[in-house]
């Protein structure tokens, strides 16, 4: 994963990896030949050879990233945060899923996404440097206070959502959780007691770019255009929130849809415009097909600032294409000023952007 290298010589102060850490639900074939007609050789072991079920078998996709010089190289030099997506359990999955013939297909004989999710959960918390939190051991969201111009909050997008659906809900119920209503309110808890210039939210799923689950369900936010309905109004009642409390400078770094993006969402040009506007910059999951661009959705906005992608017609590019990438954030001590650059597995700058700090309402004031 030669990705891991190039980020390493940027010798960063931390490293945000934001979901789909393994891919738990994908085997690992001897070979496999490329559009080009040339064949790439994999290193195979036994765990990666089928889906994972076992906890054993969840494991084994943990052991199989380290076998890699440069993940190890990674790991010895950069402290690290880490979240979960889907990839990590199986493909678009929520906890009360239930698998039909069509998994059973892939390999699949456990049928029950609640056992899956669990042993998968075990097996993170075991290999990824998550510290177990107090009162509930295997709690994914937490804060990290960084310094006075950075306090990070990472989410869990997985956990607590409702069942992925065509979305459309005009009520709020347990069917159109996401974040999840507990979550939800530790957000809001967290962002209030935040003094630091910068408040980074780390999301394992984008904003407001369309991730559909089939024919006619969405896995994320995003529903279509339009009001906000289904998840959405868990996302519109949270945004509303941080700007009727004019919380100031919050950033959102997303990943999920295998290409690299940065949107910014201006209420002037979306649905629902209570809220201030607000930049989310994607990129990820790290050593995986290059797929996107994914379609927008207008409720909040979003405005495509730079993306790169596959082009037109091609899809699921092996990491040899070159397709990879990460973000760079970097903050400037005496001003605050913070700089978002995105790059490719070269280590190549593809964009770069300068956010000046705002100043709450209640600052200017006084």
């Amino acid at each position: 994963m030669k990705i891991y290298e190039t980020m390493r010589k940027e010798q960063p102060d931390l490293f945000i990896h934001s979901g789909d850490n393994i891919y738990a639900d994908g085997k690992i074939a001897a070979e496999a030949k490329l559009p080009d007609g040339t064949v790439w050789k994999n290193v195979t072991t036994e765990e990666k050879s089928r889906v994972a079920q076992t906890l054993a078998d969840f494991r084994g996709n943990y052991k199989y990233n380290l076998m890699d010089e440069n993940v190890r190289r990674f790991n010895a030099e950069v402290a690290q945060l880490f979240q979960w997506d889907d990839h990590e359990t199986l493909n678009n999955w929520y906890p009360t899923k239930i698998l039909d013939e069509s998994w059973k297909k892939k390999g699949y004989t456990e049928t029950s996404v609640a056992l899956l999710s669990a042993r998968a959960k075990r097996a993170f918390l075991e290999y990824m440097p998550v510290r177990l939190n107090a009162e509930d051991g295997e709690r994914i969201y937490r804060a990290i206070r960084y310094g006075p111009h950075l306090d990070i909050f990472v989410l869990d997008e997985r956990s607590y959502r409702g069942p992925n659906s065509p979305n459309r809900q005009g009520v709020a119920s347990p069917d159109t959780d996401f974040i999840g209503r507990r979550q939800v309110a530790w957000l809001k808890e967290q962002l209030l007691m935040s003094k630091a210039t910068w408040k980074l939210i780390a999301s394992d799923m984008p904003i407001g770019l369309i991730v559909p689950d089939g024919d006619t369900d969405f896995e994320n936010f995003a529903n279509g255009d339009g009001p906000p309905l289904g998840r959405e109004m868990e996302l519109a009642g949270l945004l509303r929130f941080i700007k009727m409390n004019d919380i100031r400078n919050t950033v959102w770094i997303t990943a999920d849809v295998h290409y690299t993006s940065a949107n910014y969402y201006d209420p002037n040009k979306a649905q629902f415009q209570d809220f201030l506007p607000f930049w989310e910059f994607v990129s990820g999951p790290l050593n995986a097909g290059t797929f996107g661009p994914n379609k927008l959705d207008n409720t909040f906005g979003p405005q495509v600032m730079f993306q790169k992608a596959p082009p037109d017609g091609q899809s699921n590019l092996a990491p040899s294409a070159g397709l990879q990438f990460y973000g760079q954030i970097q903050i400037e001590g005496a001003s605050g000023v913070m700089t978002v650059r995105l790059k490719d597995v070269g280590g190549h700058e593809l964009y770069e952007v300068e956010l000046n700090p705002e100043r709450s309402d209640a600052a200017h004031a006084s």
